[in-house]
């Protein structure tokens, strides 16, 4: 038996889940395929479980630190039981959540593993989905007018570094870990890689981080990276850059072993556990694809900026089209890809608005260019800077580490980039986010009033400071 819809969507992410209510609210008879939990990576086994931790690190450390506040406590203890315990209480309320929009939407969701089939009796054209059903039951049949792709991601690995869960782990294992181990090693310095080293950190673990290229934080502003790197050194993180970790040296004998070449020599490191942490791969892999006309590159399927695949009826967003590999990225994509199905003419994504976080302490968020990027565009440039040290909320909050930088185009006077580091800036760079859409400049943010004492008034006098107008510095 075969069903029909207007939408048959393959994953269940925060992309796909996502572009299936929308779906919905224009009126597309929609259905989800998802093999293990609705709402994916992004809140099983990433954005969310991850962010809980940070939460937890933060609580920890922070209890540690009261008595600069007035408040005298005994020394705080680590449950570490208690802080998964709560990680998974905030899953599962998010899940049954998800759970209660595909009702509300009138979205069926398949739970199984969905792979698009070629011409066949049920269609003329490849894109009919054969479900294998997780309860074992027959296949399921499904032929839509339209296929959406949101399969997502997996952690990648090192030739060599075989994960095994227990010694060696990817965000996956490690976000299951029962109890802290005492050490740990971080292969790789990207934005995973740094959010564990500070949350471990912040959670009394030894942490060394071996980062192959010459800076961490390879994509975010310099000024950002190195003071990200300044900061985690303060917190006790060692920090090895142009470390070419060596595979095969890899021993495990109640802890962990490795050696990497740094600076044209090998040198021996040790932990109790290791993270590897080297980014991500699309999951395209076993569900159809060479059935169809779909263009994979470098492991990424190929779209249009409507997120259309060579087969103009399948479209794919998210993780699996690589760029920027954010949730709230695919579920942009995903809006835009099914607002094309319905011929809504929606606009495409400009990556330039897309702000981008970092969950650690200090967090990091920016939008737009970093200075390296404005110049190489080709722009003249003018940069407004401002400490949160100057701020007087950050020194109520007492964390006055940090910066806003903001980036304009000396001859238009144009927001080209806006990066800041520091306390609660990831909740504070949509006004940044809005600016870059409105074409904002750094006069019209400043004329913006910021109230006093908050810390978006560091936004403020970083708009100022563009232009050597800030008040406070």
């Amino acid at each position: 038996m075969a069903t029909e819809y207007d939408l048959v969507i393959l994953g269940g992410g925060t992309g796909g889940y996502v572009a299936a209510i929308r779906a919905s609210k224009l009126g597309l008879k929609t259905a989800i395929v998802e093999k293990r939990e609705l709402g994916g990576t992004c809140l099983h086994r990433g954005c969310i479980p991850s962010k809980a931790l940070l939460r937890s690190a933060e609580v920890f450390r922070q209890t540690k630190e009261a008595d600069t506040f007035g408040i005298e406590t005994e020394a705080p203890t680590l449950n570490f039981t208690k802080v998964q315990e709560r990680k998974q209480g905030i899953i599962d309320t998010l899940h049954k959540g998800v759970q209660g929009l595909m009702k509300k939407g009138k979205i069926d969701v398949y739970e199984g593993f969905g792979r698009i089939l070629g011409p066949s009796i049920f269609s003329p054209t490849a894109g009919t989905i054969s479900v294998e059903m997780n309860n074992g039951e027959e296949n399921e049949m499904l032929i839509p007018k339209n296929v959406l792709v949101a399969t997502g991601s997996s952690p990648k690995t090192l030739p060599g570094l075989d994960v095994d869960g227990e010694y060696v782990m990817t965000s996956d294992e490690a976000l299951s870990m029962e109890e802290l181990p005492s050490s740990i090693i971080i292969v790789g310095g990207g934005v995973i890689g740094i959010e564990w080293a500070s949350m471990l950190a912040d959670f009394g673990v030894e942490v060394t981080v071996l980062e192959y290229l010459p800076t961490i934080l390879p994509t975010e502003d310099k000024d950002i990276s190195n003071e990200m790197l300044k900061q985690l050194k303060k917190k006790g993180v060692r920090i090895i850059i142009g470390a070419e970790v060596i595979p095969d040296t890899l021993e495990k004998a109640g802890g962990i072993q490795i050696k990497a070449k740094v600076d044209g020599k090998e040198e021996t490191f040790e932990a109790d556990r290791m993270l590897v942490s080297v980014g991500r791969s699309a999951n395209v892999t076993n569900i159809g694809l060479e059935n169809t006309d779909i263009v994979v590159d470098k492991g990424f399927i190929q779209t249009n900026s409507m997120y259309q695949t060579k087969e103009s009826h399948i479209y794919a967003i998210g993780d699996v089209i690589g760029g920027m590999q954010l949730a709230h990225v695919a579920s942009h994509e995903g809006i835009i890809a099914v607002e094309h199905m319905a011929d809504q003419a929606p606009h495409p994504m400009n990556h330039e608005q897309v702000p981008t976080c970092i969950y650690s302490n200090p967090e990091v968020a920016s939008v737009g260019l970093t200075e390296e990027q404005a110049k190489e565009h080709g722009y003249e440039i003018k940069v407004g800077k401002f400490p949160f040290q100057a701020i007087g909320k950050a020194l109520v909050f007492g964390e006055t580490d940090g910066f806003v930088k903001i980036i304009a185009d000396k001859q238009s006077d144009d927001l080209l980039g806006v990066h800041m580091i520091g306390p609660h800036v990831t909740d504070m760079i949509s006004e940044a986010g809005l600016a870059k859409v409105l074409d904002a400049t750094p006069w019209e943010i400043a004329e913006s009033i910021h109230p006093h004492p908050t810390l978006s008034e560091a936004i403020g006098e970083a708009a100022m400071a563009v232009d050597g107008n800030q008040i406070h510095g």
